[in-house]
């Protein structure tokens, strides 16, 4: 593409060199070339940019007073995102292969001419794939399933029966979805454990990405769902009866249990632990290791917009760290008094 094309996508101001500079990939600084496009977001980062071999770098107004002549410069309220969101642009999905020789497609299934699906994949009775779908080898896709258009199933992704995919879902190596969710009845005399009935369904909206090795339980009695946007990471699980609200991230190790809700636009960073039948508020920030109690609710209220919450119950950090000092002056005293000198 043309760096004028990519600015008539993306918009923003070309401000120094030409609209006909031919753009191929997105690069480092470090390792451009003269077909690349960079980004810089903040003074230092423009300054190593605009002396590279880079063809054009995408930047904010006023981080350098002047460019060279020689390179062609892009200006934007978002550097990263108009970067992020040119690379899609530059590195289109690659055109339909068609239909493997030994993939298995059950009776009854619904495939656009355009759907791929590889070497060994298996789509049950059935189920039916949306327009542009790629299906990648030995993916597993249950009977009835319905995935969406534009969407891409890596290698050995599992889709259980009651699944249901919106548009332009990613799904990455290993991802199961639609699986039992962890529910058993105690039998008080004996001991012994009978499985509550596992007979919901599971919704993935669109745009949603999950990561390698993630797992999301389909609902016991009722549904399961992942909202609009979501971005969840590797090895994260998300239990049964679950709703996960629309723009939510999910860093890696994290752990959901069944029924909880966490609201539009929050971030759970990597191995928060989230008990079952927990509300988290839209715009919660849970930092790293963080966890929240059995039936808690834990919301924004009263508290700065983008304050974190931290440790085990998850509290706002600023307190975490009040009590952490308090903690270290106590421990500090009860080592100065005079029995602990003697001893």
């Amino acid at each position: 593409m043309t760096l004028g094309e990519l600015i008539q996508a993306l918009g923003g101001k070309l401000v120094c060199g030409h609209a006909h500079a031919l753009i191929r990939a997105v690069n480092a600084s470090a390792l451009a070339g003269p077909s690349d496009l960079v980004f810089a977001e903040d003074s230092a980062a423009a300054a190593d940019a605009v002396t590279g071999r880079a063809g054009a770098v995408v930047l904010r107004a006023g981080m350098l007073a002047s460019y060279p002549a020689s390179m062609a410069v892009v200006e934007t309220p978002q550097p990263r995102l108009w970067f992020a969101r040119a690379a899609r642009l530059l590195s289109p999905r690659p055109s339909s292969t068609g239909i493997h020789p030994s993939a298995v497609v059950g009776a009854g299934v619904s495939l656009p001419p355009d759907v791929s699906v590889g070497p060994c994949a298996v789509i049950g009775n059935g189920a039916s794939i949306g327009p542009g779908t790629r299906v990648e080898a030995g993916a597993i896709i249950g009977q009835g399933v319905c995935i969406g258009r534009d969407c891409l199933i890596h290698p050995r992704v599992v889709l259980y029966p009651g699944t249901t995919l919106g548009d332009r879902v990613v799904l990455h190596a290993g991802v199961v979805l639609g699986a039992d969710g962890f529910g058993f009845v105690r039998d008080a005399e004996t001991g012994a454990y009978t499985q509550f009935p596992q007979q919901g369904t599971l919704l993935i909206e669109d745009d949603v990405e999950i990561g390698a090795n993630s797992t999301v339980d389909r609902g016991a009695l009722q549904q399961t769902r992942i909202g609009r946007g979501t971005k969840i990471d590797n090895l994260v699980h998300v239990g049964h009866n679950c709703e996960i609200g629309e723009n939510v991230i999910l860093v890696a190790l994290t752990g959901i249990s069944g029924s909880s809700k966490v609201g539009d636009g929050a971030i759970l960073a990597g191995q928060v632990g989230i008990g079952d039948h927990v509300t988290v508020g839209p715009g919660v920030i849970l930092g790293g290791q963080s966890g929240v109690f059995n039936g808690k609710t834990l919301t924004n209220d009263g508290v700065k917009p983008g304050t974190v919450f931290f440790g085990t119950p998850a509290r706002p950090l600023a307190q975490v760290m009040r009590e952490t000092a308090v903690l270290g002056r106590l421990a500090r005293s009860a080592r100065k008094t005079p029995q602990n000198r003697q001893e």
